[in-house]
């Protein structure tokens, strides 16, 4: 056997200027939670998190928007004991501290399956790594100066591979840009990676046979690093599944056989995450409602729509032929950095001439695509992804959906939280944004409300707005507070069900989780943004 080689792993962090939300005076005093430290815990187990902002009166009360998680204020200020179920679903869970005047914005709290380990200064120094063992464990960390440097010690052998993966910014909106490095003695950089998941960086490192490796790092906010040398799973193939759920493979590194395929189960149409106790990570995967095709298992020929295929960028494009029928209008997605993956998708469709007759690109960084196009005769057309950039490779892979539009609709509502004084009410506004021509009724109706508090559609005035439905919250006595939803339906399509969402701070992804709270002095309004 060849003897065992130790490595030190480091994080480099650098900061960022991004912007912070300063809270306007107010006249009433919800809770004010900035962050959460850990940000995370190991399903099965319990750890005292410290959470930094305002909260009074102390003991304060935290909402969690699934089972599987308990959280209880300690007796000194701001330290609750977070227990995860033995059978709590991996992932990402929203908290919420409340009191009778209001109620926090949403902070994320992630529940995972490996160990946890929290960094010990000093471990600055490549000589005071902080050994890590097992194998594999995340790291809580938290650095509280500019160019403070955490570095963590891993036995590994000869040819053994370790993942190191950082959540940060993507999950937790510390204000970092991270970069992971596989450093050597001498300072020669063997590995680095940068922007993996976004601007959160993740490489796989295979020791050689005689070298001594060093990972460096450093930031001042809160972060959680996977280093494991057990299973890591990065993403599934395919990306999606049918609405019924069905079977996938887990890629990734040092996936066990028990592990390289994990069963979907049945569920709504969406995006959800799906794991297997043997590895280190979740897996994103889309419930789709048309039929579904893994393109990097079988070739395929051309394909009558709707469908969506999984496909990979392994040279600058990748292409499929669509059967198309004149006049029969066609959306085209293309679906990668949803999903965590490399891919900044450019799509295009070209005529049986080869003749280009639609173009588009992502509207931002980090996202992804949709155009459409309408066949102007029958044939067989050329749908073109590729990458803005160039990128192709393993991690190049993408959800590629084709389908006639469909007529839709979404709802949003202005703020996630809502302070209604004890016997008047408060107005409500729901945006209805009508997609392809849908033109119905839509009637928004309240789910979870709180005993106590009332919600009415409030008749239109005069010439009706119909894309903004008004509810009217009221109730009569303070001291009420609590989650509720806002729902949106069409009469006789239960199909056509749709939740509100609101925008959820400095996080991407809005939330279905209102909140009001029944008391004499309402919030004032949303806090101001201000560059740091």
């Amino acid at each position: 056997m060849k003897p065992e080689i130790v490595r030190s792993l480091c994080l480099i962090l650098c900061f960022l200027c991004l912007l912070a939300a300063i809270p306007t005076p107010a006249f009433a005093a919800p809770p004010a939670v900035t962050y959460l430290f850990p940000a995370g815990v190991q399903r099965g187990s319990t750890v005292e998190v410290t959470a930094t902002g305002t909260l009074d009166p102390w003991p304060a009360k935290v909402w969690i928007n699934q089972p599987g998680l308990t959280v209880t204020a300690a007796k000194d200020k701001g330290k609750f004991k977070v227990t995860a179920a033995a059978d709590a679903a991996p992932g990402v869970y929203w908290l919420r501290a409340h009191n009778a005047d209001g109620a926090s914005p949403l902070r994320p709290f992630v529940v995972g399956t490996l160990p946890e380990v929290a960094d010990k200064e000093p471990n600055d120094e490549p000589a005071q790594a902080q050994p890590v063992t097992g194998p594999g464990v995340v790291v809580n960390g938290q650095l509280a100066k500019a160019g403070d440097v955490d570095g963590f010690a891993v036995a590994l052998k000869a040819g053994q591979t370790v993942v190191a993966s950082v959540e940060a910014n993507g999950g937790l909106k510390s204000p970092m840009d991270g970069v992971l490095q596989v450093v050597a003695p001498g300072g020669f950089v063997a590995e680095q990676n940068h922007d993996r998941r976004g601007i959160d960086p993740q490489l796989a490192f295979t020791a050689p046979p005689d070298a001594s490796i060093r990972l460096s790092g450093g930031d001042a906010y809160v972060y959680r690093l996977t280093l494991t040398t057990a299973g890591f799973a990065d993403h599934a193939l395919p990306l999606a599944v049918g609405p019924d759920g069905g079977p996938v493979r887990a890629v990734g590194w040092n996936v066990p056989d028990a592990a390289k395929q994990i069963e979907v189960p049945k569920g709504p149409p969406g995006l959800t995450d799906v794991f297997h106790p043997l590895l280190g990570s979740t897996l994103r995967v889309r419930r789709e409602t048309v039929p579904v095709i893994d393109a990097t298992a079988t070739a395929q020929k051309a394909l009558a729509p709707p469908f969506a295929l999984t496909g990979r960028l392994e040279k600058a494009a990748f292409e499929v032929a669509v059967a198309g029928k004149k006049g029969q209008a066609l959306a085209v997605q293309a679906e990668s950095r949803g999903f965590g993956l490399d891919v900044n998708p450019v799509g295009r469709v070209a005529g049986p001439d080869g003749k280009q007759l639609a173009r588009a690109e992502p509207g931002k960084l980090h996202s992804d695509t949709t155009l459409s196009f309408t066949p102007p005769a029958d044939g067989e057309y050329t749908v073109t992804v590729s990458d803005l950039y160039g990128t192709a490779g393993p991690r190049g892979v993408f959800l590629l959906k084709v389908a006639a539009p469909e007529p839709d609709y979404e709802l949003t509502v202005p703020a996630d939280r809502v302070a209604v004084p004890p016997g008047k009410s408060i107005d409500v506004a729901v945006k209805v944004a009508r997609k392809t021509g849908f033109t119905k009724p839509v009637e928004v109706v309240a789910e979870g409300l709180p005993e106590g508090v009332k919600l009415e559609t409030k008749a239109p005035a005069g010439k009706a707005d119909p894309n903004v439905v008004t509810v009217t919250l009221s109730a009569e006595k303070a001291g009420v507070a609590g989650s509720f939803r806002l729902v949106g339906r069409v009469s006789g399509e239960p199909a056509l069900e749709r939740v509100a969402r609101a925008p959820n701070g400095e996080f991407d992804e809005p939330t279905p989780d209102l909140w009001v709270t029944v008391n004499d002095t309402p919030v004032s309004a949303q806090p101001k943004k201000k560059k740091r």
